[in-house]
Parts: C-alpha cells; structure tokens; sequence
C-alpha cells in the first residue's frame, strides 16, 4: 500500500479527485491536493485529512491551464515531502456543443486540462520517480476513452488521447518499476451530475428517478452510478505491490457500458 509515500492528486477539490485524496491518506500517503474553490472550505478539507489520518496534507492552487505552475506544483512537492512517488491525473472539465457550434475557446481548454495537463504533470514527475525506481501514475479516463457520444467532441478525444498517452508512456517506463494506469468510469455520482437533474426533470417532463435511469444512466447496463469511492478504491489498488504487473491498462468500472 501507499504508505510513506507522498501523491499528487489534480482536481481534487471535489468529486472523484477528492476522494482519491481522501482514500490515499487513508492508506497511509502524504498528499497534494490541487483544484479551485473557497479557499476556507480547501483548508478545512485540508486539515481534516490531516487529523483523520495522521498524514502531511498540502494544497497547491496550480492552474492546469499553465503548464508552468503544473511543473511547479511537482517541484514543490518534491521540494517539500522529498519525493512524489505517486501522481494522480484527474482534473477534467466538460462542454457539450455541435462540432460545427463548438466554441474555440472550450475546445482549447477541455483539450488542456484534459489532456495537455496529464503530459505536462507526468513529464515534471517521472524524472524523480525514474531516479527512485518507483512511481504510480493513474489517470482520470472515462467510458468516453473507449466509447463516444455525440455533441462531446473535445471530451472524447481527449479521453481517447488520455488512452493512447498511458498505454505509450507505460511502455516507455515498463522496466523502471513505474506503472502508468487509467481508470475508465461511467457516471459517476456527484455534485456535478446532481446539479443536471432538476434542469433535466423539467425539460423532459420527468421524474428524479426517470431522469437517474433512463436519461444520464441509459447506457449503463445496471442502472446504477459509479461512486467516487470505488474508483478511489480502484486508484490506490492500483498504487500497491498487488498491481505492479498492471500498466498500461484501460480499466473500465462503468456498469457494462463498453460491455455491449
């Protein structure tokens, strides 16, 4: 398990991210949590995990637009905990739109954060992990690296981009005892995806449950959300010597979505 290491988790201010944070400071690992928010609810976030697991809990407000604060974000992590064994490539943001209506400006940025963010965070951690002969990388998929829908072009072809990165850099770093992993969920329940279902239930003439099944939950073969804690869970299995043999690996936790 991920004791006595020290992880850097993007976008973790809420949702996925935060519990990632969360289940990995439960398992023993200092953390750098990364996102934007109330700077009083990030430091009573912060402190929290701090004194519920008896680990170093850091914030850093790096924007995932700029490269230059993602590498310095690892840099102050390194500077500060002396290593980052463990980097978590979560921050995700979305835009649905018509290709020929897609706005430029959301397409650059859903590109960015999505995806250029993920090179970017990776190339500033890999040279210490390479020096220690250890490191985890896990990214933040979706069933969209797999499968599309319409009207989310920029989300999944950055998804589709967060595939080929991982499968490629986790051959690059096979030998070094570095795995680089994506998690690949469905719907995911949270308060972003709460937010949609009034609005939902109003345009379509629909019930809460009605919008949940046969609206944000239509592809999902077992009608059920994914929740951030089990894909917290699966991140930091795939953080500990049981999956060192996993990389490179597409792991999808989306109710039989991709199944069909």
């Amino acid at each position: 398990m991920p004791q006595d290491k020290t992880a850097v988790v993007t976008g973790s201010t809420s949702g996925i991210g935060l519990a990632i944070a969360r289940a990995l400071a439960g398992a023993g690992a200092n953390v750098v949590i990364n996102g934007f928010g109330d700077k009083a609810e990030i430091e009573q976030i912060r402190s929290s995990m701090e004194a519920e697991h008896g680990v170093s809990v850091a914030y850093d407000g790096a924007n995932m637009l700029k490269p230059q604060e993602i590498a310095d974000m690892i840099r102050a992590a390194e500077e500060r905990f002396g290593s980052v064994d463990i980097l978590v490539n979560n921050a995700g943001i979305q835009h649905v739109s018509p290709v020929d209506e897609f706005p430029d400006d959301k397409w650059d940025e859903i590109i960015a954060i999505n995806l250029s963010a993920t090179f970017h965070a990776t190339k500033a951690a890999l040279p210490g992990m390479k020096r220690r002969g250890w490191g985890r990388i896990v990214n933040t998929a979706s069933a969209h690296a797999l499968v599309a829908s319409p009207f989310k072009s920029a989300y999944v072809a950055a998804k589709h981009g967060i595939a080929g990165f991982t499968k490629s850099c986790a051959l690059e770093v096979a030998q070094q005892k570095i795995t680089v992993n994506a998690i690949c969920p469905g719907y995911v329940w949270t308060p972003l995806v709460e937010r949609q279902i009034p609005d939902t239930m109003k345009a379509r003439g629909m019930t809460e449950d009605e919008v949940k099944r046969d609206v944000i939950l239509a592809a999902q073969p077992t009608k059920e959300f994914v929740t951030p804690e089990q894909v917290a869970a699966l991140a930091v299995f795939l953080c500990s010597d049981a999956a060192a043999q996993i990389t490179g690996a597409m792991l999808s936790m989306d109710g039989g979505w991709t199944a069909a």
